[in-house]
């Protein structure tokens, strides 16, 4: 009968199995192909103490058990998994052919600017855990970026991990859910967008009104708060796309500033990203008068070929969202520091005036799936969200007002 190996504390070894001289561990096996390949450990189990002086390592048969895991769910051989993120996100990246150039430039200026020099871009995907990703997200975040612009980031790294998993080059997307613990976390909340009161939204069209500086962005504003379209939606607004006498604005592109591989910033028109965001908003009365105040043929300027732009700035050319944020933030300030009894604006951003359309909507009782289109949300869940808020704002009003008028001390 023959005798099997055994290690230098007697155990038996299995097939494929050996220890060296020294006290090290062999596996040899053969892949796909016929390729041989060795593994190397300085512990049988995981239970095996490590010797003075080596390195922490993988038990030999967690490596075993790992290889015939992937040789079972048939992923890939030796290789598998060595390529770094960078070097999956350039195989990713050569074939979004479906894309626009600037497009692509414009996710390699990301790439590179956020995650090619990072120790997450230079990993090797197969060694790259959940926990790294979070913490990747999280060094954005302790930076100062914002929300808005971690997500993008994470937008690129979750399609070309799943690229890899459908190659089989690893088993799981380790970006998945990464993203939840930061948006649950106080300091993201924050970032929240709130939308404007009723009686803040008065205030601030009301200041408009009179204000001599500023009256000038009325229809602008009075428009984005009509609408609820997003800030991109309203800038790459054409005359052609208002039809007057249906009291309909058709939203088919929109405006997106994009920072390119020259590192500079180029005016891009999009088509809308879900087919949620083609869309006919009503064009209320006072949407068209603003609209109608403003002079035709004002915006000069061609961008991918569409033109007639109904927004400018003095020059003439395209206005910038940045700089829309900028004016709002000087109106607040002018209006607050007026002498009177007024009500104090809060600082807010363009996107607050889409969201306080919402919210005005669902203050109104509007059908949520009707509220859906005509936001061009692509989930019911964000509209349902912005209704769920506004419920809560009306509980917390109403148990305010009947403060007092239950009596418990029996007087």
């Amino acid at each position: 009968m023959s005798t099997r190996r055994r290690d230098n504390k007697g155990r038996v070894l299995r097939d494929g199995e050996s220890q060296r001289s020294d006290g090290q561990y062999m596996f040899r096996y053969t892949e796909k192909g016929g390729v041989r390949r060795t593994v190397y450990s300085w512990r049988l189990t995981a239970t095996d103490r490590l010797p003075d002086g080596k390195r922490a390592c993988e038990a030999l048969r967690d490596m075993e058990a790992r290889i015939r895991h992937d040789e079972e769910d048939g992923i890939g051989g030796h290789f598998s998994g060595k390529s770094t993120l960078n070097d999956c996100f350039e195989k990713y990246i050569s074939m979004k052919s479906g894309l626009k150039k600037t497009t692509i430039a414009s996710y390699k200026y990301q790439w590179r600017h956020y995650v090619q020099d990072s120790s997450l871009g230079r990993t090797e995907i197969g060694k790259i855990r959940n926990s790294d990703v979070k913490k990747f997200y999280m060094s954005l975040f302790n930076q100062g970026l914002k929300p808005s612009t971690i997500h993008p980031v994470h937008s690129m790294i979750h399609p070309v991990f799943d690229m890899a998993v459908q190659d089989r080059e690893i088993r799981f997307n380790p970006s998945d859910k990464a993203m939840n613990e930061i948006r649950r976390s106080q300091e993201w909340n924050d970032t929240r967008i709130h939308a404007l009161t009723k009686k803040e939204q008065s205030r601030f069209l009301e200041f408009l009104k009179k204000d001599r500086v500023y009256r000038r962005w009325l229809p602008l504003f009075v428009v984005m708060l009509g609408t609820g379209c997003r800030i991109g939606e309203i800038l790459a607004l054409r005359w052609v796309d208002c039809d007057f006498k249906n009291r309909i604005i058709s939203i088919n592109h929109n405006l997106v500033c994009k920072t390119l591989e020259d590192g500079k910033s180029h005016w891009v028109i999009n088509a809308p990203k879900t087919k949620t965001g083609y869309r006919d908003v009503p064009m209320f009365d006072d949407v068209a008068a603003a609209l109608k105040a403003l002079p035709i043929g004002a915006n000069k300027t061609t961008i991918d070929g569409y033109n007639g732009f109904i927004f400018a700035n003095s020059k003439g050319r395209m206005l910038r969202i940045d700089q829309i944020d900028r004016v709002i933030k000087k109106i607040a300030e002018k209006a607050n520091n007026e002498p009177g009894d007024h009500v104090l604006l809060p600082m807010f951003s363009a996107h607050s005036l889409r969201h306080t359309f919402c919210t005005r909507l669902c203050e109104a009782g509007e059908d949520l799936k009707l509220i859906q289109k005509i936001m061009g949300h692509k989930s019911i869940t964000t509209t349902m969200n912005i209704y769920n808020e506004v419920t809560a704002d009306r509980k917390t009003e109403k148990f305010k007002e009947l403060e007092g008028k239950i009596k418990l001390s029996g007087g």
